[in-house]
C-alpha cells in the first residue's frame, strides 16, 4: 500500500459502493449539489463514497465509516435544482483523517492494493459466484432485489470478484466486512460465509411459508 495521500470530496452514503459497480445518484442537497457541481468540473470527475455508521446522509451529524471506494462519474445530467448522474466505483481508500465539511464534506485518504488473483482464487470465485447466483434465486421470492439473479458481469477476473460482493443479498454491514478485505481469498471466504448465512434465512422463510399453507408433511 503506498503512503501517498490526497485530498478527496466525500458523498457519505447509506450503503456500500464496490470496485466496478454503479452508482446512480440524484442530489437535491445544496452541501452534495455544491459538492457534484465542483468535481464535474475536473479532469478526473471523482468523489468519495463511504458508509454511514450512524445518522442520515442528509444534513450532516452523520458517523462515518474509515474505508470507502472512490466513484467516478460517468455521465451527469444537471437540472434545475438537482444533479441526476451515474457513477462507477474504482479503487478502494482508507480515510486518514477528515477535514473540515464546509461547503461540503472533505477527507485526506490514502488509496488501498487491488487485491490480486492467483489461479485458486478464480476456481474460488466461480464457486462463490454460482451460490451468490443461486442466492440471490431464492431471495427474489421474499423480498425485491436490486440485481438480478441472471446479470452480467465483467470478464475481468479483478472486476468481477467485486461485482459478485456487490450482487450478493446482504446488508450495509456485511457489504462494508467485504470491502474492508485485505486480499482476495479474506474476501472470497467471508462472501461465501455471509451468503451461506443469508441462504440460510431465506430457505427457512420459505420452509415457514410452506408449513403457514400447509404444504409440508404432518
Amino acid at each position: 500500500m503506498s503512503d501517498a495521500t490526497r485530498e478527496l470530496a466525500m458523498f457519505p452514503l447509506g450503503s456500500v459502493l464496490f470496485p466496478g459497480m454503479p452508482l446512480p445518484l440524484r442530489v437535491f442537497e445544496p452541501r452534495y449539489v455544491a459538492l457534484l457541481s465542483s468535481v464535474v468540473g475536473e479532469t478526473e470527475r471523482e468523489f468519495g463514497v463511504v458508509l454511514i455508521e450512524r445518522g442520515s446522509e442528509v444534513g450532516g451529524g452523520d458517523v462515518r465509516f474509515g474505508v470507502g471506494t472512490v466513484a467516478r462519474i460517468a455521465s451527469v445530467e444537471i437540472t434545475e435544482g438537482s444533479i441526476v448522474l451515474i457513477a462507477t466505483g474504482a479503487a478502494r481508500f482508507e480515510v486518514v483523517r477528515w477535514l473540515a465539511d464546509d461547503p461540503f464534506p472533505r477527507a485526506q485518504v490514502r488509496e488501498l492494493d487491488a487485491l490480486e488473483l492467483d489461479a485458486h482464487n478464480v476456481s474460488a470465485l466461480a464457486a462463490a459466484e454460482a451460490l451468490v447466483r443461486a442466492t440471490m434465486t431464492r431471495a427474489s421470492e421474499f423480498v425485491e432485489l436490486a440485481w438480478s439473479a441472471d446479470i452480467e458481469l465483467s470478464d475481468e477476473s479483478a472486476e468481477r470478484i467485486w461485482q459478485v460482493a456487490g450482487i450478493a443479498p446482504l446488508g450495509s454491514l456485511d457489504q462494508f466486512a467485504l470491502l474492508r478485505s485485505r486480499t482476495a481469498t479474506e474476501l472470497l471466504a467471508r462472501l461465501v460465509e455471509e451468503t451461506q448465512a443469508a441462504d440460510a434465512r431465506f430457505t427457512a422463510r420459505w420452509a415457514d411459508d410452506r408449513e403457514d399453507d400447509g404444504d409440508l408433511p404432518q
